[in-house]
């Protein structure tokens, strides 16, 4: 496997003229399975563009994952570790500029458990399935220290920002064929 490390900061106000779209992401996220089951994903109690409205820049960060001859039986757990290795980065990251906080590539994963705790056969279910977060019990979050929202759940076109804004296009898994890489996009607003 080979990382390709892409960085662009904007504007907040740019970022979200050009790129945030709350309504047509909100639809998106209620096709999906963590919609309403994870602290980092809508419904919201706040409005999205006023989280945004908090901040003056948006550093986006993404990391392009080129997986090379045998890492596709153990993709999910190299997915789980360069996500984890970008989580710890934007948080020094925030360390480095007080008052930033940082956007999650996906979903939370927190109390999903870290990549420690696959295998290298594990399935993408086993290792991303899992939905351990208290928010579907009505609880608290666990982690609300670590806990991050992604750019898609704040309305965020995650396709638009890496092929504008990183030069990269995402790509999909498609029946019969994999990608030749896989993107990871998170960021810094601050």
């Amino acid at each position: 496997m080979k990382t390709e490390i892409h960085e662009k900061t904007v504007t907040t106000e740019e970022y979200v003229r050009d790129y945030v779209n709350v309504e047509e992401f909100l639809e998106m996220c209620k096709a999906c399975e963590n919609y309403g089951s994870k602290w980092s994903c809508p419904p919201f109690d706040f409005s999205p563009e006023d989280y945004w409205k908090k901040y003056d820049s948006f550093k986006v960060y993404g990391v392009k994952i080129i997986l090379e001859e045998g890492d596709w039986e153990k993709w999910p757990k190299l997915m789980k570790t360069v996500k984890q290795e970008m989580t710890e980065h934007l948080f020094k990251e925030e360390k480095k500029h007080p008052g930033s906080i940082s956007l999650s590539a996906g979903s939370c994963g927190i109390c999903e458990g870290g990549p420690e705790t696959l295998t290298e056969k594990s399935t993408y279910e086993e290792a991303f399935g899992r939905n351990c977060c208290t928010k579907k019990d009505g609880l608290p979050c666990r982690h609300p220290e670590s806990m991050r929202y992604s750019i898609e759940a704040l309305g965020g076109n995650v396709g638009l920002t890496a092929s504008r804004l990183l030069g990269i296009e995402l790509q999909w898994i498609e029946e019969g064929k994999n990608p030749d890489y896989f993107v990871l996009v998170g960021g810094l607003l601050y």
